[in-house]
């Protein structure tokens, strides 16, 4: 099955406040290779090589921009915001600061898949979650709020750190989330080894990266690996591998050709059961659409 995903509707002015509770981020306009969000009441132009080759529709909203990243200056304009604020997503409030890679620690496309994937938690007292590659912890903290222990990984110390503090920015800091600095694929194949199992497990590697010792992440050659050894983590019928993926070349059939590939198919009621996939994209105030990944979703047999 294929669905959509769109986590972004067409909001009030820029500079407006949102309603208490509301989200409040947006994108506002993309095209010609960039993308303008508001975040909170922070407007910022990053870059966005999926929209290339398409216009932008409201050139007159770009001007409005507080802060713009470029690889080669960083970041400038005549507002940059100077220290952290904090912004609400899917029902979520996380903490945005600018990186020096052009982050914001605060990922839109992400919205709705937390939402989905949080939801059936709720009906699975005791679940199990692995959060490889976990970032600033938008999915940690839904699965947590959903009554899940959670397991958050990723090589960067510094992303840990910011997701714990989400996580206490939620009310959720003594929540059950074990907050592990670790290369994904190494962690992984020592819960193999150890033989955990969990619920659902999720991966959202970069294209490229460096994890323990400095160890190169190259995804097209790392990830069949990595998601050959996930799938041994599940933990019975109904458990769950999702793999989204944001980087170029990648479509929706290639992700779940992988996942077939790298999957058992022996066994009674186990298969190729890469049961969904899905393109993932921001729709714009302006109307303009933003292609942001896919995903796929291996479910064991119930």
């Amino acid at each position: 099955m294929r669905t959509d995903t769109l986590t972004s509707a067409p909001g009030p002015d820029a500079r407006s406040v949102p309603a208490e509770g509301a989200d409040d981020v947006e994108l506002i306009d993309c095209g010609d290779g960039r993308r303008l969000e508001r975040f909170g009441q922070v407007i910022l132009d990053r870059p966005a090589p999926a929209v290339a080759h398409v216009p932008r529709r409201d050139e007159g909203a770009w001007r409005g921009a507080d802060a713009r990243y470029d690889r080669d200056a960083g970041w400038t304009g005549p507002r940059p915001p100077a220290g952290p604020w904090t912004v609400r997503l899917g029902g979520i409030a996380l903490a945005c600061r600018l990186s020096g890679e052009g982050g914001v620690g605060c990922y839109p496309e992400h919205a709705a898949l937390w939402r989905t994937l949080a939801a059936p938690l709720a009906d699975r007292p005791g679940a199990r979650v692995l959060n490889a590659f976990g970032h600033t912890g938008g999915l940690s903290i839904a699965a947590a709020a959903a009554g899940a222990s959670v397991t958050h990984v990723d090589s960067s110390r510094a992303a840990v750190a910011a997701a714990r503090a989400n996580a206490a920015l939620n009310g959720l800091a003594d929540a059950p989330i074990r907050w592990i600095v670790d290369d994904a694929r190494a962690y992984v194949a020592r819960e193999v080894r150890r033989g955990r199992r969990y619920d659902l497990v999720v991966l959202d590697p970069p294209s490229y990266g460096h994890g323990g010792a400095g160890r190169p992440w190259r995804i097209a050659d790392d990830l069949p690996d990595l998601a050959a050894s996930a799938l041994g983590l599940l933990g019975g019928p109904g458990a769950a591998l999702v793999v989204t993926l944001h980087s170029t070349g990648w479509t929706e059939e290639r992700l779940a050709g992988l996942l077939m590939d790298v999957g058992p198919t022996g066994g009674p009621g186990v298969g190729p059961r890469a049961d969904e996939t899905w393109l993932s994209t921001l729709v714009a105030r302006s109307g303009a659409i933003l292609p942001t990944g896919v995903g796929a979703r291996w479910r064991a047999a119930r």
